[in-house]
């Protein structure tokens, strides 16, 4: 039998561009046959791109996706097999029940859907929602694909989570059934994951581990195409690859880029030939970097923006944002602008105006001073014979708010606001200031990692050769003026403040909330750790207080398992609150009941 070539085509689409996302597979398909391809794969939803949410509640949109399929179809070329991503009717939905799509994929050929195959687990946690919107399939997926007279290649197909459900890999199930092992029990040659996979910081190293048990489990080569590219939110890494029936890597796509990677597949080995293999971003500074690049990129572009603004302080968390700006819009398209007031430092303005120098962006100074005596003027008659406190404070970020959303009107620009994940989750931070803005950038990174991250950026170039995005191009190094990483952080709103009059340290800080808003450990955990029980208290409180803050605040890029944006789903007029002593359970008196047994905290 000969050998097959099988090409993963590794997208960025854009939500709801029909016929654009439509060309990029048909350009895919035109390269992949041009290298020999019988088969090219594309990622999950790949025709409307990945995540649609409420879009599929309008009939038109699933209509105007069906008639775009069929076109798709025709403009393919010969004997090249496509699997495309798409959304079809539940026919059963009316009559029967059920919800009324399915999550699916067609197999595209001779200018016609030869089949179409329906997800058959669907995700119902963190940022996903697909029960909302989709019936699970009941079928086990797979087809068989010509490739000389009389031979055929058998191919199992599997749609993202389909492929995560492995008991001996994780320990447990989440769902009744394996597909890939009914697929292994079927004896199919190949199985092919066509998914859409969020990025989180060093997840590729999970993927492929999960990829490779689950192909030497069952003893069949596995090719994992993903999505690359941002939308909204959620960042896709791509790093779509492919693995032998041992298990191990033989091919790898590109990292945060399109790409095409075409594999061979042996029948008389029945397995995949060894192919390109693209080395994966090890250090996750710079995988962290590339993703926050790619974010504020594509969330620019797809928005319709070719420029931003940024609040510069003086401080590190404006300086890394203002660093990712610059790489990912160019130089000449961002705006610094700086605001002092009478109480920020010499050093705050001359950091500021250092770090806009050294990325050579433009920048502008509006001082506040005139403003900030106006409001106290404006105020006085209310505020006459109060102390000065957070009201007075808070009136300078919301001061810049406005002139900074003023100058995102007036010019059309973007305003990438500042506020790192540490700051977002304890409400230090002031709506209608800091808060202001189309995307919050660093909002998924907590303060110790902005630190790490901008000395990353200032001390090593090693390694750089690998980034989809490259470093600032400046003579002056190092990018972030050293005065930035070594000074007390500070808010600056009052003489002398600093942010540990208020909080505890961000080495403590960010190891309690990560405890907390990742680890959904108790508080007799997080004390048991090391952390003092009135700190921990305190902050399980300012986290909660702050909840109404964070479900105003702009679209926050997700980088972390736990993010505060379309998977954080916690409750604003709330009571609860976790007690520094656990409760002990309740016992009936009367019935003579057992104490309650309690599920544990996922």
């Amino acid at each position: 039998m000969c050998k097959v070539n099988i090409a993963i085509a590794q997208l960025n689409p854009v939500i709801g561009d029909l016929p654009g996302n439509a060309e990029k597979i048909l350009v895919a398909a035109q390269v992949a046959a041009d290298q020999g391809a019988r088969l090219m794969l594309t990622p999950e939803l790949s025709l409307c791109g990945y995540p649609p949410r409420d879009l599929l509640l309008r009939p038109g949109f699933i209509d105007a996706m069906g008639a775009t399929l069929a076109d798709l179809a025709q403009q393919l070329p010969d004997n090249l097999a496509v699997l495309v991503g798409f959304v079809e009717r539940n026919p059963e939905a009316e009559n029967h029940g059920g919800k009324p799509l399915f999550n699916s994929m067609a197999l595209l050929e001779k200018g016609w859907v030869q089949q179409i195959f329906h997800k058959q687990l669907l995700p119902t946690y963190d940022v996903f929602d697909e029960d909302r919107y989709f019936e699970p399939g009941r079928q086990v997926n797979h087809f068989s694909l010509a490739i000389e007279a009389g031979k055929t290649l058998h191919i199992g197909v599997t749609i993202c989570e389909d492929l995560w459900n492995d008991e001996q890999f994780w320990g447990q199930r989440k769902y009744p059934t394996n597909p890939i092992a009914a697929l292994a029990d079927l004896g199919v040659d190949v199985v092919v994951n066509l998914s859409a996979s969020p990025f989180t910081v060093q997840k590729q190293a999970t993927r492929e581990a999960m990829l490779g048990h689950s192909a030497a489990r069952f003893a069949v080569p596995i090719l994992y195409t993903n999505q690359v590219g941002a939308n909204d939110d959620l960042i896709f890494d791509g790093n779509s690859v492919a693995v032998n029936r041992s298990g191990t890597v033989v091919g790898r796509a590109r990292t945060f880029q399109p790409d095409l990677l075409t594999l061979t597949y042996d029948p008389r080995r029945q397995d995949l030939q060894a192919g390109s293999i693209t080395p994966a971003i090890a250090d996750a500074n710079a995988e962290l970097w590339s993703a926050l690049v790619l974010g504020v990129r594509d969330y620019a572009q797809k928005c319709g923006f070719t420029q931003a603004v940024i609040g510069l302080s003086g401080g590190i968390d404006s300086a890394l944002v203002a660093a990712i700006a610059t790489v990912a819009l160019g130089p000449n398209n961002v705006l610094g602008v700086l605001m002092p007031s009478p109480y920020s430092s010499d050093h705050s303005l001359s950091d500021a105006q250092a770090l806009a120098e050294n990325l050579g962006i433009h920048h502008q100074t509006l001082a506040i001073g005139e403003l900030m005596t106006g409001y106290d003027r404006t105020l006085d008659p209310l505020f006459a014979g109060t102390a000065f406190g957070v009201a007075e404070e808070n009136i300078q970020s919301r001061i810049r708010g406005n002139l900074l959303m003023a100058i995102a009107n007036k010019f059309g620009h973007l305003l990438l606001s500042t506020g790192n994940k540490s700051e977002m989750a304890v409400g230090y931070c002031t709506l209608y200031g800091d808060m202001n803005g189309g995307l919050a950038v660093i909002a998924d990174v907590p303060k110790t990692r902005v630190y790490a991250l901008c000395q990353w950026l200032n001390q090593s170039q090693a390694g750089a050769e690998i980034l989809p995005f490259p470093l600032p191009s400046t003579p002056v190094t190092p990018v972030i003026p050293p005065n930035i990483l070594t000074k007390p952080p500070s808010a600056e709103l009052k003489p002398g403040q600093m942010d540990q009059d208020s909080l505890p340290s961000y080495e403590v800080l960010d190891d309690i909330l990560d405890r907390l808003v990742k680890g959904h450990e108790s508080v007799t955990d997080i004390v048991a750790a090391g952390h003092d029980p009135e700190i921990v208290d305190r902050v399980i409180r300012l986290v909660s207080r702050a909840e109404f803050k964070r479900r105003q605040a702009p679209p926050v890029l997700k980088v972390t398992d736990r993010a505060f944006g379309t998977g954080w789903r916690m409750p604003i007029a709330s009571r609860w609150h976790l007690p520094t002593t656990p409760p002990k359970p309740p016992v009936s008196k009367d019935l003579g009941l057992p104490p309650c047994k309690t599920s544990p905290s996922r």
